[in-house]
């Protein structure tokens, strides 16, 4: 078990990246975004439907406070979607013979901890999407039951305490604002309130129970780290991180001894770093330092391995070293990915994870650590699938208005050359905030395999690439940014592979507003747009935030605008009321059960779209959320992707 990992601040209307978003080994970096790629040619490749791709199985693994081994070390949990609808598993580390736990046809459910001494498990799950998770214990025998009952409430899983007599469970049911720390006992599940939460955002407790470290927002730039002694009679949360000026601070977790609490800051540079905090003395101490990110780092519960992964340039660079003296541990030869999710098995001789590539799904391993050997337990790669139909990503850079260089991930159909042009999709993600990584999508393999070019733009205002470019939109959004996304496409139309003439535009989430942000602000720049569960009112989605998201709210606001003053702004980048100027082709996805952008944002951008006699294609699922959780919704998405655009781009050779 990894203590806990933390990330910086990333406002949450970003894509739920479910079992998917990973990142591989570094390929080729083209700084200038030229196109120096293989020109080997295959004019003849297979294509398959979005179900072949999507028949690849997703693995997850339980959180980075939850056990992944069970108790004899002989079997890892670990969430799938194997069945269509995640469920929880217990894969057999000899064989990888997989033991399904759970049996849900409906609801996605996720693994969060086996029980540290018997075959108990944790698992969660909401309805339907609607974020409003509980947590269940399964016993050993098969039965389960909710931990958490109550109506309209959201729990999460924090730790297992030391001596592995309890653990920790955070619930809003008291306040739907605030989240408030709950200790069950292991054995009758009899549960106490630790900590009674009022305005701060829960980030790790130490594994005796004495410490809370909590973090709170003041801007999009700027936070503070508190620690509570929960021995204490008055349990007042102390600021640990006073500080000049803008400092963005994050929680990993606290030391295997409970006498550091490890955190992050981009105190001494662009990029957020690891440091420690004496809870003794108060000292602060330089942890780990890089030229990114340190997207998380913890150690093993014995102290003695450290775990660290670094964000570099879209991929996670993952090293596993000796806590006590830094030296690097020398796994065996694996194949080609990047590794995610390192748990360890209770006696530290074994761990598992991830290991992903932009050709390969997450798969699991096992590494025993004293032979020195490494095990795949799975294949999740559907082997209808001709692996070499599948497509390398590459890291490039473009020039927007500014000069500004943008980061992105380029993909380029096997098929594509000078005399064979590719039309081709500008991707954007989610957040705002977040980034588009390499690793396995296969959503992008399915329209890559079918001849489009997809580059996904990590436009100013994503994180990973340093703190003044992450803020470089802060209230600018559907401006700066959608200019470096229409660039996007000035870039492809540089590359003598690509069909310039048909470029569409393509996101999820805030890239769903950047969608149609693009068709109604800058109604010639694109051939076409695919809006999923985007945000068209920014006016209605600012003052509906879900309840639970109050404790990041301040800072939600400081980056896009208090809709109590900002309003006239946030009409004036919502496309919603510029739904006139929209001309080309548009599909738009949604969930029903969407509490981040409500279906009401999609329905009334379609009605006043079809009112221009524009072509529109709604595309409604009644049992999703924000983002995607089944497999079948999955596929008919996919596939309506590619029918509206084989439809509305000039793709004849």
């Amino acid at each position: 078990m990894i203590r806990k990992s933390a990330i910086g601040f990333v406002v949450a209307l970003g894509l739920l990246g479910a079992c998917q978003q990973a990142a591989q080994e570094p390929p080729i970096s083209i700084d200038e975004g030229s196109a120096t790629v293989d020109t080997a040619q295959v004019l003849t490749l297979p294509e398959y439907d979005a179900k072949a791709f999507f028949d690849t199985t997703s693995y997850g693994m339980p959180s980075g406070a939850g056990f992944a081994f069970f108790p004899d070390g002989q079997s890892v949990l670990v969430s799938s979607d194997k069945t269509g609808i995640f469920n929880v598993y217990a894969i057999n580390v000899a064989d990888g013979s997989a033991q399904q736990l759970t049996s849900s046809t409906t609801n996605a459910i996720f693994a969060v901890s086996v029980f540290p001494n018997d075959k108990r498990v944790l698992y969660t799950f909401d309805g339907g999407g609607n974020e409003l998770n509980h947590v269940y214990v399964r016993e050993a025998g098969g039965t389960a039951h909710d931990l958490t009952p109550g109506e309209k409430l959201k729990a999460q899983f924090l730790g297992w305490s030391g001596d592995e007599t309890g653990f920790y469970l955070t619930s809003n049911e008291r306040n739907p604002k605030f989240f408030d720390v709950y200790r069950y006992d292991s054995d009758d599940y009899e549960r106490t309130m630790v900590f009674e939460n009022e305005g701060y955002q829960i980030d790790a407790i130490s594994s005796d129970g004495s410490w809370l470290a909590l973090t709170k927002n003041n801007t999009s730039a700027d936070s503070d780290i508190f620690l509570t002694d929960l021995r204490s009679v008055d349990k007042i949360p102390t600021l640990i991180s006073a500080h000049e000026g803008n400092v963005s601070h994050g929680i990993y977790g606290f030391s295997a001894n409970n006498t550091v609490l490890e955190y992050s800051t981009d105190a001494h540079g662009e990029f957020n770093q690891a440091w420690s905090h004496n809870l003794d003395t108060g000292e602060k101490t330089s942890l780990v330092t890089a030229n990114w990110d340190v997207s998380f780092t913890g150690v093993s519960n014995s102290g003695h391995y450290r775990v660290t992964g670094i964000n570099a340039d879209a991929r996670t660079k993952v090293s596993l070293s000796n806590a006590q003296t830094g030296a690097e541990l020398a796994l065996p030869d694996l194949p080609p990915g990047d590794i995610r999710s390192i748990r360890f098995s209770g006696d530290e001789s074994k761990i598992a994870f991830l290991l992903n590539a932009d050709t390969s799904p997450s798969n699991v391993h096992v590494v025993d650590l004293n032979a020195g050997t490494d095990t795949a337990l799975t294949n999740a790669l559907n082997p209808a699938i001709n692996s070499d139909v599948l497509v390398d990503s590459q890291v490039v850079r473009y020039e927007s208005f500014d000069g500004l260089k943008i980061p992105g991930i380029l993909y380029r159909p096997k098929t594509a050359n000078a005399d064979h042009k590719s039309p081709a999709i500008v991707l954007v993600h989610g957040g705002p905030g977040g980034q588009s990584r390499t690793g396995y999508n296969p959503m992008v393999q399915h329209l890559v395999n079918h001849g489009y070019a997809v580059l996904a733009a990590n436009n100013r205002g994503s994180s990973g690439y340093g703190k003044t470019f992450f803020h470089m939109d802060d209230k600018r959004h559907g401006e700066v940014d959608l200019q470096d996304i229409v660039y996007a496409r000035t870039y492809l139309e540089s590359l003598d592979w690509v069909d310039g003439e048909n470029v569409a535009i393509m996101g999820g989430s805030y890239g769903g507003y950047m969608v149609a942000a693009a068709l109604a602000f800058e109604p010639d720049a694109f051939n076409a747009g695919v809006d999923i569960f985007g945000v068209t009112n920014w006016v209605r989605t600012l003052k509906s935030i879900p309840p639970w998201w109050d404790s990041f709210k301040k800072a939600l606001y400081d980056e896009m605008g208090d809709p109590a003053v900002d309003e006239e702004r946030h009409r004036r980048i919502s496309p919603l009321f510029h739904a006139e100027n929209i001309t080309k082709p548009l599909l738009v996805v949604q969930g029903v059960n969407d509490p981040r952008v409500l279906k009401v944002e999609s329905d009334e951008l379609v009605e006043k779209v079809r009112a221009n006699g524009v072509p529109v294609e709604y595309l409604v699922f009644e049992d999703e959320g924000h983002g995607f959780r089944n497999r079948k919704n999955r596929i008919a998405a996919s596939e309506a992707y590619l029918s509206f655009l084989d439809k509305t781009l000039n793709t004849a050779p």
